[in-house]
């Protein structure tokens, strides 16, 4: 693990995030925008080019809703907020 502290707080070290969408989808769109606005570096999953990735976040949520936005501690938001995906994310409020 590279980071460093500043002022009390790790920097330097990315969180892993994994956005399932598909280029139709508005509100993947709206999403990728939002962590691209803020600098959030994550991965990008077309479910429609990808269909056990598709497969596997309808087992796993089981809803067929996108995107679905998994983190790195396993846990995951389904068609979320941007409030609501910055609040996960790390994102400070403006």
């Amino acid at each position: 693990m590279c980071g460093r502290e500043v002022g009390g707080e790790v920097v330097g070290i990315e969180k892993k995030i994994t956005v399932y969408g598909a280029d139709w989808c508005g509100d993947c769109r709206r999403s990728k925008g939002y962590l691209d606005a803020h600098q959030v570096p994550y991965t990008y999953v077309d479910v429609d080019a990808d269909a056990a990735a598709k497969e596997m976040i309808e087992t796993l949520t089981g809803a067929k809703s996108i995107p679905v936005i998994i983190f790195e501690d396993g846990s995951y938001l389904i068609e979320p907020s941007n409030e609501a995906l910055g609040a996960k994310a790390g994102i400070p409020k403006d």
